[in-house]
């Protein structure tokens, strides 16, 4: 099995295979427009215009699972992750990526990369404590926690990495780099 087996709904809506990506390396991030995380945008917009012509793809997937920092309309998100991020990588439908409701393609790189805690960084503390704020289980779990949980996808369609919101997409690049 391997993300290629899934597929999303594109920002009209229609089905797109993951097997429309095979051979690349992906980056796959749940994403929200109102999130403290937000300007990540930016920093994946950069990674992947420095890297795309090697085999690099980032897909966003706007989730409105998270304190409802999604709640636009497709069309709305396009046009603000365009207008205040130049993003020109595939910015997906809606959809949500967290417990039984979660696409499934989430739900299967969830349990091939299970949350291992998040990293020291200057948000750690605040994310932590916000979320022990909503549920003091909501750690114990394997789901993704929050907006910006990026998933990396080697070129076979395995999954090799998690990278939790608070690290920044630069910190991956080094990781990126070596499945290039």
């Amino acid at each position: 099995m391997t993300v290629y087996n899934y597929s999303l709904l594109n920002k009209a809506g229609e089905e797109q295979s993951l097997k429309d990506f095979e051979g690349k390396v992906l980056v796959i991030v749940n994403t929200a427009s109102k999130c403290g995380f937000t300007h990540q945008y930016e920093a994946l917009e950069a990674l992947y215009k420095k890297y795309k012509d090697q085999g690099l793809e980032i897909i966003a997937v706007p989730s409105n699972q998270f304190g409802e920092e999604e709640p636009g309309s497709n069309s709305e998100i396009q046009s603000f992750c365009k207008l205040n991020y130049g993003v020109t990588f595939p910015v997906m439908g809606k959809a949500d990526v967290r417990d039984e409701s979660a696409l499934e393609l989430f739900k299967y790189m969830i349990k091939e990369q299970p949350f291992q805690g998040f990293p020291p960084s200057d948000k750690t503390e605040m994310l932590t404590d916000y979320l022990n704020g909503i549920d003091l289980n909501y750690l114990n779990d394997d789901e993704v926690k929050w907006n910006f949980t990026k998933f990396v996808i080697d070129r076979q369609g395995k999954v090799v990495g998690r990278f939790e919101p608070v690290v920044k997409p630069a910190e991956m690049e080094t990781f990126i780099k070596e499945l290039l």
